[in-house]
């Protein structure tokens, strides 16, 4: 039925988490404040993961003489280049063991083509191709998402932009989100910038 509310929980993978290749500090504290969120009232839950080919062209190591957190173009986009992260089938692509990834009825996968990175659990960072996440929710009656994961200023900040843009009322949980920071406001801009563009805080 239209109104249908879906959680959309947002790359919570071990690369991402405190150990992995690229831990976002303090990542690990939002696993408990999600499994809570998990036992409302949410008529589906999906998940997205970083399921990186092990050549990806946002890896640093691709591109000799280059470092992480340079900015390169990457098949004409702007690319800021990462550690080797979430490598197909590998343990840092998992879910962290925490997670309660059983309630999860569908994962969707990004980043596999090596040529263009995704953010957004909805396209890629071009919008060339789509993830099938939006024709899902939309199948399933979905008009309310409830957006949570890491990292709140890349993947989660991409996800809720489109998920607006597509026309969902979508929700950030800020508690059960954190950031990468590159600069160490990042976080805050990336959530300002949601407020703006339409989705609530919660």
């Amino acid at each position: 039925m239209p109104g249908t509310k879906a959680l959309i929980v947002v790359d919570v993978q071990n690369d991402f988490l405190p150990g992995g290749a690229l831990a976002v500090p303090n990542g690990d504290v939002i696993i408990p404040v999600i499994n809570k969120l998990m036992e409302r009232d949410f008529d589906l839950i999906v998940a997205t993961a970083d399921w990186h080919p092990p050549d990806h062209g946002s890896f640093a190591s691709q591109h000799p003489g280059r470092n992480v957190g340079e900015v390169i173009e990457l098949d004409g986009l702007e690319q800021v280049l990462w550690p080797d992260h979430c490598v197909q089938n590998t343990s840092g692509a998992a879910f962290h063991a925490e997670l309660n990834a059983q309630r999860f009825a569908r994962v969707f996968h990004k980043g596999m083509d090596r040529k263009i990175d995704s953010y957004s659990g909805f396209f890629d960072n071009g919008r060339r191709k789509d993830t099938g996440l939006d024709q899902y929710l939309r199948a399933q009656g979905v008009g309310e998402t409830h957006i949570v994961g890491l990292a709140a200023d890349y993947c989660v900040k991409a996800t809720a932009l489109h998920a607006v843009e597509l026309g969902y009322r979508t929700i950030l949980h800020t508690e059960a989100t954190r950031a990468v920071n590159l600069k160490p406001d990042d976080g805050q801009v990336a959530i300002d910038h949601m407020r703006r563009a339409g989705v609530v805080l919660a």
